[in-house]
Order: structure tokens, then C-alpha cells, then sequence
């Protein structure tokens, strides 16, 4: 069978030949999901703050834009490493500041007020699903959940003790006799 990740692998490296289930959970799932669309979202506020400053009538305020860009890249990486509830936690706070920001555009003078309110019901689903997204992660890699593992009938030796010993002894060296 073809596996892609066969492709990257060396020549010595053993091959796939099958996978089996994924142990990922799909809140693990929506995690990764939400810190790509972090990295996406950062990189556009990044780079083309004008783009989103024009489109919400938010002319002048590009530097805002960009600032919450770089938080928002530290969110989505925060979100796909290990500490992904806490990368989950700062996206919802990071969306409190964006709502925040986006409130005090709805203005009558702003040119661009139905965009405004089309991006604060965006980012409030957002919020909502980074919210519901944490507490699953939180309850599934709670350590107090599940049952203990126990180590104590392991020695550590697959083969045993026995065969261990003696393993480590320097070993004779062998004559290379010069022709």
C-alpha cells in the first residue's frame, strides 16, 4: 500500500505499511484547526493591514491592526503546541479585544458600519467555539481523569535481568594481523 509519508522518509528508515486509528481527539482536531486559522489570520494583519483597516472603515488605525496581528500569530502557535489550552484561552481573550476594537467602529460617521457588524458576529462564533474548544481540551488531558498507569511490575531490561548482564563488558579485541 502507498503511504505519502513514505515519500520524506530516507532510505534507511523502516517503511509504513499501515496506520491505524488517529489518537487524536476532534477537540484536539478543532484546536489545530483554530491555531492554523490563527497563523492565516495574523499573517494577513501583518501584511496587508490596509486591506483590513479599508474594508472595515478603519483607516489610520493600520499599527492596531498589525499589533493584533502579531498576537494572533502567538496565539495560533501557543494553540498548536503542547500548551494548546492555553493558546485556546488567548485566542478568547484576544477576541474580547477584537469585539472591543470592532464596538468602537459602530459609528454613524463610519462608511463601512455593516462590515463592522458582519466581523463582530464572526468573531463572537469564533469566540464562542474557542471557549467550548478549551473546556474540551480541558477535560480530555485532565490528569485526574482516567486511571493511573503503573510502571512498578517493569524492569526496564525487555529481555530480562539475565540476559542483561554482562551486556555491558568490554568485549576482546579481535588481532588484525597485517599481510
Amino acid at each position: 500500500m502507498f503511504h505519502v509519508s513514505n515519500l520524506v522518509r530516507s532510505k534507511g528508515d523502516p517503511k509504513i505499511i499501515s496506520t491505524g486509528p488517529s489518537s487524536l481527539t476532534p477537540a484536539d482536531r478543532l484546536a489545530r484547526g483554530l491555531g492554523w486559522f490563527s497563523i492565516a489570520l495574523g499573517t494577513l494583519e501583518l501584511l496587508a493591514p490596509h486591506r483590513v483597516t479599508h474594508a472595515l472603515g478603519m483607516e489610520g488605525r493600520e499599527g492596531l491592526v498589525r499589533a493584533c496581528g502579531v498576537r494572533e500569530l502567538f496565539a495560533g502557535v501557543l494553540t498548536l503546541s503542547v500548551e494548546k489550552r492555553a493558546g485556546l484561552l488567548s485566542r478568547v481573550a484576544g477576541d474580547g479585544l477584537d469585539m472591543m476594537t470592532l464596538a468602537g467602529e459602530l459609528r454613524p460617521s463610519n462608511p463601512r458600519v455593516g462590515s463592522v457588524l458582519a466581523a463582530l458576529v464572526m468573531v463572537g462564533g469564533i469566540t464562542a467555539l474557542d471557549y467550548m474548544c478549551a473546556q474540551d481540551v480541558k477535560s480530555q488531558h485532565d490528569p485526574r481523569r482516567g486511571r493511573k498507569r503503573l510502571y512498578s511490575d517493569r524492569s526496564g531490561f525487555p529481555r530480562g535481568i539475565a540476559a542483561a548482564k554482562g551486556a555491558a563488558l568490554p568485549r576482546p579485541a579481535r588481532s588484525t594481523a597485517a599481510t
